[in-house]
């Protein structure tokens, strides 16, 4: 398992799936940006929480955009499970009998790969070979290099949330990336607040053990980032 700590920061900006939408992700930065520049500090973090990718039409600008850190803040992308079935294609292409149901489509139509036959279950090497002539290298290294979880004193974050009764040290990978109702229906305290997306709410949600920031950009064209100073927590939203 990939993980990285930090001490906790005087705030942290932790924005949800944003799926491809790399216009709501431009307006959320100068979001951010204007929140920074009217409330100074000097230790401060950007995380994104994965799902970067699918279903929204424009996956490519999003890494791009990504890639260059826009945020005024230093910055740590962690991986969604797009990202996983992503991979996972480029090296065994049958991937893409589901992905193609979850938003691949859109992904592999960013990248200009003509889907004509994947739309049909046909040709998928033919497809994820040429998803990976059209990819940059600096969008492979983006992929390869993107982090599973981020603890801070005070909150864990990760993609979709974590197993009840394991530690947090110990998540699997497969849970972090997809688990679902086992961890949205536990009211178990797991010794941080788990910051996660994954599950689309129509209003970012604060539990008494997570903090949901999946606003389901990708549909309702709302994007959202929560800001975390303390116990204090307060969301931001590009629409």
């Amino acid at each position: 398992m990939i993980r990285c700590s930090v001490s906790d920061r005087a705030r942290i900006y932790a924005i949800g799936d944003i799926h491809g939408r790399v216009d709501l992700l431009r307006r959320l930065v100068r979001a951010i940006e204007a929140d920074f520049r009217d409330s100074p500090t000097a230790d401060c973090l950007t995380v994104t929480l994965g799902d970067y990718i699918d279903r929204g039409p424009n996956s490519r600008g999003v890494i791009e955009l990504l890639i260059q850190n826009p945020f005024p803040t230093p910055y740590v992308a962690l991986k969604g499970n797009h990202e996983a079935l992503l991979e996972r294609f480029l090296v065994e292409p049958i991937v893409a009998k589901d992905w193609r149901y979850c938003g691949g489509l859109e992904t592999l139509q960013s990248y200009g790969v003509d889907v004509h036959h994947v739309m049909r279950g046909r040709h998928y090497d033919a497809a994820a070979e040429a998803l990976a002539a059209a990819m940059p290298s600096s969008h492979l290294g983006f992929l390869q290099n993107l982090r599973l979880s981020l603890a801070s004193d005070r909150y864990f974050f990760c993609h979709a949330g974590v197993r009840p009764g394991t530690p947090l040290s110990a998540q699997s990978e497969d849970d972090l990336l997809w688990i679902r109702e086992d961890f949205l229906g536990s009211r178990v305290k797991f010794g941080k607040i788990i910051v996660h997306g994954h599950s689309p709410v129509a209003e970012p949600e604060i539990q008494v053990n997570r903090v949901n920031v999946d606003t389901g950009a990708f549909i309702t064209g709302r994007l959202t980032c929560a800001v975390l100073e303390g116990e204090r927590i307060r969301f931001l939203s590009a629409i």
